[in-house]
């Protein structure tokens, strides 16, 4: 099994999130053994239909054992449980660990996330860091990272997974927990916003591609953010309210997900073409979230467009660090035109580092900007200084 970096609580409940692959079960049981918790597994129809029907045997299992963990796995199936725990908790009885691939159910059902009692962590697709050694850039960016995909041996095994796990988030995160009422159009979208990963979105226009409408293509990307199957990156402004107003891309939360929905899992992804540039931006906006994310720093991440081709792929600030201005390319060789757009548009932010990211193995300076390996980059995004 591969050393994970999410550091959870040894102490305090908490709330394991992460979509369906990421390992969210491998990862509690390396963390707890059979003697320190008790299992309660929801994706089990009987067991779960018992408790659904009569939640008080819930609190039977628990207080008929004296382990003093008990794990839940993906609670947002019978939210009303949370009660339950929340009363448990109150009377430090036990402590729990609650999985979930999905917070949108526990969203609607009003569910207060146990009003801080229980800690909230996010277990992403593998990083380069946990992967070591085994990993290889050529094989995240065709396949992604999640664990089994990456554990198949062949090229041919690793599509047929990646095809079944998008088959799988449709029947068993859409339907089954009954998100969208049309399923049509929403399996239209959902290729499409892959096509469109990493993109400014334009609901209406894609709403036209789905026979749909707006506000129910906003809809459908809140219902992927919710399933963790994609994150928002927002228009960079230094006001919150502008941020939420303008423009937004989506990204996938992993490469081989994202080439599965789009129907292009089977075609070879060659470098120097637009495509890798396309999974190559995107493997690295997700994994500086991720990193971020496990090392629990306060952050945002954005991006600024203003037009005429002028962007700055990703933004990002951490308080006491200076904000990182980050234009990314999947060359191997960088040259004085990749900065650019950091030049110019760099002006407008105060004591900012400029910094490409690409495949060039040689570290180099151009005016305002540093040019660095992706690795190296990743470092310094993630210590907050060059």
């Amino acid at each position: 099994m591969y050393q994970r970096l999410l550091n959870l609580s040894q102490s305090n409940s908490f709330f394991l999130f992460g979509a369906r692959g990421t390992g969210k079960s491998s990862l509690l049981r390396a963390r707890f053994g059979e003697k320190d918790a008790l299992w309660i597994d929801l994706l089990d129809p009987e067991l779960a239909a018992s408790l659904d029907a009569f939640p008080n045997r819930f609190v039977d299992l628990v207080r008929g054992q004296k382990r003093p963990w008990v794990v839940v796995d993906e609670i947002q199936k019978i939210p009303k449980l949370l009660d339950l725990v929340q009363q448990m908790l109150l009377k430090k009885e036990v402590h729990f660990a609650l999985t979930g691939s999905s917070a949108r159910k526990l969203k609607r059902g009003a569910s207060n996330l146990l009003a801080g009692r229980a800690f909230v962590f996010t277990l992403f697709p593998m990083t380069h860091i946990e992967l070591a050694e085994t990993f290889d850039l050529q094989k995240a960016l065709e396949f992604g990272t999640l664990p089994e995909s990456w554990n198949h041996q062949t090229d041919l095994d690793r599509r047929r997974f990646l095809k079944s796990y998008a088959t799988t988030f449709i029947k068993e995160e859409i339907v089954a927990e009954q998100l969208v009422r049309n399923l049509a159009p929403f399996r239209r979208f959902l290729e499409v916003a892959a096509q469109s990963n990493g993109e400014m979105v334009n609901y209406s226009n894609i709403a036209k591609d789905v026979d749909s409408d707006a506000k129910t293509i906003s809809n459908y990307y809140e219902i992927l953010e919710d399933t963790l199957v994609a994150m928002c990156l927002p228009s960079f402004s230094h006001s919150i309210r502008k941020r939420q107003k303008k423009a937004k891309k989506f990204y996938f939360l992993d490469t081989g997900v994202t080439r599965a929905l789009a129907g292009v899992v089977d075609v070879s992804l060659s470098s120097k073409t637009v495509e890798y540039g396309r999974q190559f931006e995107s493997f690295i906006i997700n994994e500086v979230h991720r990193l971020l994310s496990y090392e629990e720093k306060q952050f945002q991440l954005s991006f600024l467009n203003v037009g005429n081709q002028q962007e700055i792929d990703l933004i990002v600030e951490r308080p006491g660090c200076p904000t990182f201005l980050c234009e990314i390319k999947s060359t191997d060789r960088v040259d004085d035109r990749a900065g650019h757009h950091l030049d110019s548009l760099g002006r407008d932010f105060k004591n900012a580092k400029q910094l490409i990211i690409s495949n060039d193995p040689i570290s180099k300076k151009f005016n305002s900007s540093t040019a660095l390996h992706w690795r190296q980059a990743l470092r310094a995004i993630v210590a907050g200084s060059l």
